[in-house]
């Protein structure tokens, strides 16, 4: 049986393995554009201390990947983002861990819950997961989205 491994990411060559998921899933599936996908937060993880990035594995397999803000305030919401998980292993629960997993470092760190801007498309998937949305529809790198929150209390 195929065991499913959610971890932080810790060095440069767990990061290259997260940003190859990234591409296949936004830049190449969706067409967001490389300038909108990759940001400042992208860079070697013992040197960005306001993002933490994880990465879900099936047996030595990198298969999902997801990152969470951590430069508001300890009083606000963390911010998860470009939670992307390679098309063959949708809807088999690595979505659900990967959150479970990105969920736990943001109580870890104190936060209250957790906000996202979901794509139309998987709200679903967040509601599943408690997530609220709020706020109209809105385009980003030309997708529609809508903002959703987890409050843990």
């Amino acid at each position: 049986m195929a065991e499913l491994m959610v971890s932080k990411i810790e060095n440069n060559r767990e990061l290259t393995l997260a940003l190859k998921i990234r591409r296949l899933v936004f830049i190449d599936e969706q067409d967001v554009p490389e300038a909108e996908e990759i940001d400042r937060f992208d860079a070697v993880p013992a040197v960005v201390k306001d993002c933490i990035h994880v990465l879900a594995w099936l047996d030595s397999e990198p298969i999902a990947t997801g990152r969470l803000l951590i430069d508001e305030p300890p009083s606000e919401l963390a911010h998860i983002g470009r939670v992307a998980v390679l098309a063959e292993h949708r809807g088999t629960g690595v979505g659900r861990a990967l959150m479970t997993a990105l969920h736990d470092e943001a109580r870890s760190l104190g936060r209250p819950g957790t906000t996202l801007a979901a794509q139309l498309h998987a709200v679903p998937f967040y509601e599943r997961l408690g997530y609220i949305a709020r706020g109209e529809v809105f385009l980003d790198a030309g997708i529609d989205h809508r903002w959703m929150d987890l409050n843990f209390r």
